[in-house]
């Protein structure tokens, strides 16, 4: 059964970093997406970031270029957010997720069919 399990959220002040890491398991993902999304609280679910697992290819939300990178690590079947210049309008709870290729817009929720439980994720100012 595949698993998504993510861990690295936390506390950290306004101009901080913070990397958050995505354990896949329970099956192969090279031919997925991974992607990240938050949700913050009264707010729906937006697309932060993915990427193509067996090219490497990344895209981001346009609010957070150039401050957070994706990437993966493919013998460790395990993917990661690096976020650098937290502001406290990136509080909320962050999702790591799954999508098969061509299974449409990436920076939708509905394209992805796995979900891990999420790690929070607060900046304070």
């Amino acid at each position: 059964q595949a698993r998504l399990v993510e861990s690295g959220g936390g506390l950290v002040q306004a101009g901080g970093s913070l990397r958050l890491s995505c354990a896949a398991s329970g099956r192969t993902f090279s031919t997925y997406v991974m992607g990240w999304f938050r949700q913050a609280p009264g707010k729906e679910r937006e697309f932060v970031s993915a990427i193509n697992w067996r090219v490497g290819n990344t895209y981001y939300a346009d609010d957070v270029k150039g401050r957070f990178t994706m990437s993966r690590d493919i013998a460790k079947s395990t993917v990661y957010l690096q976020m650098n210049s937290l502001k406290p309008e990136d509080t909320a709870v962050y999702h790591c997720a799954a999508a098969p290729l061509y299974s449409g817009n990436y920076t939708t929720p509905r394209a992805y069919d796995y979900w891990g439980q999420g790690t929070q994720v607060t900046v304070s100012s």
